[in-house]
């Protein structure tokens, strides 16, 4: 990636950080995010321990096609659940995320990250397509059944709940955890990671360095 292009980049996500933090303020969605957090880790889903959390899914991609957690052989996944009419919290662990990809260089095609919907029914193969296209080119969205989608958060140990709220586009928005979980090509639990606990660099130095066999 050229420095011309990677700070072009880095304006246009700029501007998503500060339309994000406006829907922020006008949604209240980061105190949802905190809520739901504070409900997963007092539910006891952060203590389950790593042998708990595994890749297993089977859902659509943004394409329309059929994937399961064994159609990336070889690749490490990013993964993060949320959903595209989030206010704050998904589109900034987005950034994040594209923002950590893009400072792997060529080894990010390594990794496979992956955007789980928890919203279903509004966030169709379509809608995926063009949010996640918004973000990252590599960016993999995933929708299924409400049955599905529930499979793969238990999986992951992720927490999610629809809450009604007038406000809100068709009146509800949906409470969840906010990690991204960076899981191993055999599907194993590796650790998370969470958007403001360290600078993109950092990250993807971390994810670089569990790839290529250091101790985590």
């Amino acid at each position: 990636m050229t420095s011309n292009n990677f700070n072009r980049l880095r304006f246009i996500r700029s501007i998503l950080w500060g339309m994000v933090v406006l829907a922020a303020l006008l949604f209240g969605g980061a105190y949802i995010f905190q809520a739901s957090d504070r409900k997963q880790m007092s539910s006891g889903a952060e203590g389950t321990g790593e042998a708990a959390i595994h890749s297993d899914f089977s859902l659509t991609d943004h394409q329309g096609n059929r994937v399961t957690e064994a159609s990336f052989p070889g690749r490490w996944q990013l993964v993060f659940f949320g959903f595209t009419h989030c206010p704050d919290v998904c589109p900034t662990t987005l950034a994040y995320m594209a923002d950590a990809l893009d400072r792997m260089e060529s080894e990010a095609d390594r990794v496979a990250p992956i955007f789980i919907t928890i919203d279903p029914v509004r966030d169709t193969p379509d809608v995926m397509a063009e949010y996640v296209e918004a973000f990252h080119p590599a960016l993999i969205g995933l929708t299924g059944s409400k049955e599905d989608v529930a499979a793969a958060a238990e999986a992951f140990r992720v927490y999610y709940e629809k809450l009604d709220d007038d406000t809100a586009p068709d009146g509800y928005l949906m409470a969840h955890s906010g990690h991204l979980y960076l899981m191993a090509p055999d599907g194993r639990y590796l650790t998370v990671f969470r958007e403001g606990d360290q600078p993109a660099e950092d990250m993807a130095i971390r994810i670089l360095a569990i790839m290529n066999g250091s101790t985590i």
